[in-house]
């Protein structure tokens, strides 16, 4: 018997010494769906329109994962370790960071726009109306912001996926859960379970990315084609421009101030900057966010308060694109904004475009409030319609990069993720 398990061990030795051979990693199988589905949408692009629901099944299917995941990552976090007190510390920490990093976004925004005047000699192009979301949105005032943080009805919180309500009653159940004591033990472990189980189920919906990727791919392609890119190319050079500028001098110092690797961080979150970019969309990219973040040693309660809120009130890359925008319909109409003008535009805009998150179409419905303010012409904003998800999934991944840095800007703030603990995570696999 003792020989038999000496041959088996002699021939597992052997096996594990043969190198095994590197399967593509998710990102890489995210990319190429992207470039096939491009390929399949120019070459058969009824075809490649028809694919559309593919890509949408996906989305609805991350899309179920964000409330359970959201809740019980911050039950379990505030119920553990956390108290009032000590959420309003986070909540004005991240805060700080998040009206300081928009606000740099929207002067690098502004800046570019005026330089570089994207808009100047572009021919006004006529595109049907019905493809922008339907226009006279309304801004929000500032109290109205914070009245919508309160959900009248948690469960429509939950089926509209309005973060900002989620985390606002997930922070207040946390809180009492923890002033339980001891009886709060059951409901902990719950939520504790409910959270792994969600874990699982998002890598099995993550597996199915590069179908949804290869459907979104197919449509704009199918549907769009070249048209209304080439025209407009100036504008999305611009952009990319502004979100590569963006991120090398804010999010890149900002590692080097709170002593974490940027490349580091980048290798840790590469697979939901790939599903951010590609599906451009960073919610489809939360569930996997939070997951990685986990990994990296993050707290959990600082990854659930912390990385949901900025979906709500951190955008850089949608910041950015904003202002530009605007300033781009302005040059296109040959309409002169004077310095005062573009500074009230800016103040607007800081305001109106918190508390955005999982509102569909919330970038349009912005600007279609904006514009008719300071007398530009709405038919400047469906010139863009067709090129705007190309401009969305750069904006979606740099909104994505800035909530993962404003999460370890505060944790590292707070004292609650220590030189050893990240020392630790450089050295691990986040491949999912």
């Amino acid at each position: 018997m003792a020989e038999v398990s000496a041959d088996a061990k002699t021939e597992s030795s052997a096996s594990s010494a043969v190198p095994k051979k590197k399967r593509s990693g998710l990102a890489t199988q995210i990319f190429i769906a992207l470039f096939l589905g491009g390929l399949f949408g120019y070459f058969f692009p009824s075809q490649g329109v028809a694919l559309k629901p593919l890509g949408d099944a996906f989305l609805r299917m991350i899309k179920m994962l964000i409330v359970p995941l959201i809740f019980a990552t911050l039950i379990t976090g505030i119920a553990g370790t956390g108290s009032f007190k000590k959420m309003g510390r986070l909540g004005l920490k991240a805060m700080i960071w998040f009206w300081s990093a928009t606000t740099v976004a929207m002067i690098y925004g502004l800046a570019i726009a005026n330089f570089l005047r994207p808009g100047a000699g572009v021919a006004v192009m006529h595109v049907e109306a019905h493809e922008a979301v339907a226009a006279g949105g309304k801004a929000l005032s500032l109290v109205d912001l914070l009245l919508r943080m309160i959900p009248t009805n948690v469960f429509e919180a939950a089926t509209t996926a309005n973060l900002l309500q989620i985390v606002f009653f997930s922070c207040f159940f946390g809180i009492a859960v923890a002033a339980m004591g001891e009886r709060s033990k059951i409901l902990v472990d719950f939520f504790g379970a409910v959270q792994h189980a969600m874990f699982f189920v998002t890598r099995y919906v993550i597996k199915l990315t590069p179908f949804g990727v290869f459907g979104f791919a197919s449509y704009t392609v199918g549907r769009y084609g070249l048209k209304l890119v080439l025209p407009l190319a100036k504008l999305i050079g611009c952009l990319y421009l502004g979100l590569f500028v963006f991120v090398v001098t804010v999010l890149f110092i900002a590692c080097l101030f709170i002593k974490v690797n940027f490349f580091q961080v980048v290798r840790l979150i590469k697979e939901p900057l790939a599903i951010a970019f590609t599906t451009a969309s960073s919610e489809a990219a939360l569930p996997l966010t939070i997951e990685q973040l986990d990994k990296f040693g993050v707290p959990k309660h600082i990854t659930g308060f912390v990385l949901p809120t900025g979906y709500a009130f951190n955008l850089d890359g949608g910041s950015l694109y904003h202002i530009m925008a605007v300033m781009f319909i302005a040059q296109v109409y040959g309409i002169h904004l004077t310095i005062a003008q573009q500074f009230m535009i800016f103040i607007t805009l800081a305001v109106a475009q918190k508390g955005t998150a999982g509102v569909a179409g919330a970038a349009m419905i912005i600007l279609s409030a904006l514009l008719p303010t300071f007398g530009l012409p709405m038919e400047g904003l469906f010139m863009i319609m067709g090129v705007d998800r190309i401009m969305d999934m750069g904006r979606s991944a740099v909104n994505l990069c800035g909530n993962v840095i404003a999460t370890l800007v505060v944790a590292r703030w707070e004292g609650e993720l220590p030189d050893a603990t990240i020392q630790a995570a450089y050295a691990m696999d986040f491949e999912v």
